[in-house]
């Protein structure tokens, strides 16, 4: 794995630099190194949520957190990416094909590995979500480049599309807890916690 072309494509990615989405979007060799991104993003996050409920006291919950962090943040990626796909060509005549969006927003994702910071007291959840805005804010022109909509209709696309993965998620997170017991951990993973 070359860590150096992979930093410096991770830093192109949050600095909102159009160039590199547009050529990540058409370069099917960018797929793996966007989906290690996503990856390395989950496990950080998974730690800081780990983390924070080991330091809270609460064993059983930060192995399920780890767990349940891990992969709500890359079904999440996943939905997001689809759903993105879907609005952008259904409402927008967007251009964009799913392993597109998937190889562009594995990028955007970069700045959620603000969430390991979540288990700091007071402070460690705002970190979370300004990586989780910064994600947000990636995506949007990742979107834009890719789908080669305006920004009206990018915004409209990524919040409905952002919208229906918090629901998603929302719900496995109300359906695990009433099956295991565990506490609206979904949504606390989409924001790093």
């Amino acid at each position: 794995m070359d860590t150096s072309s992979l930093m410096d494509n991770v830093r192109r990615a949050v600095t909102f630099d159009a160039t590199f989405y547009r050529q990540a979007a058409n370069d099917e060799r960018q797929g793996q190194k966007a989906m290690q991104v996503v990856l390395l993003v989950a496990g950080l996050s998974a730690i800081g949520s780990f983390l924070g409920n080991i330091l809270g006291g609460n064993f059983f919950g930060a192995f399920a957190a780890l767990l349940l962090s891990l992969a709500a943040v890359v079904v999440g990626y996943y939905i997001w990416a689809y759903a993105v796909q879907w609005v952008g060509a259904q409402f927008f005549q967007g251009r964009a094909t799913a392993p597109q969006l998937l190889r562009t927003l594995g990028y955007a994702y970069a700045p959620m590995a603000l969430g390991l910071l979540s288990f700091i007291p007071c402070f460690g959840g705002l970190i979370a979500f300004v990586g989780w805005i910064w994600a947000i804010a990636c995506g949007f022109f990742a979107v834009r480049e890719v789908h080669q909509l305006d920004d009206g209709r990018t915004l409209i696309t990524v919040v409905v599309a952002w919208i229906g993965v918090a629901l998603i998620i929302g719900l496995i997170s109300v359906i695990l807890s009433a099956l295991f017991g565990i506490s609206a951990f979904g949504m606390s993973a989409l924001f790093g916690r």
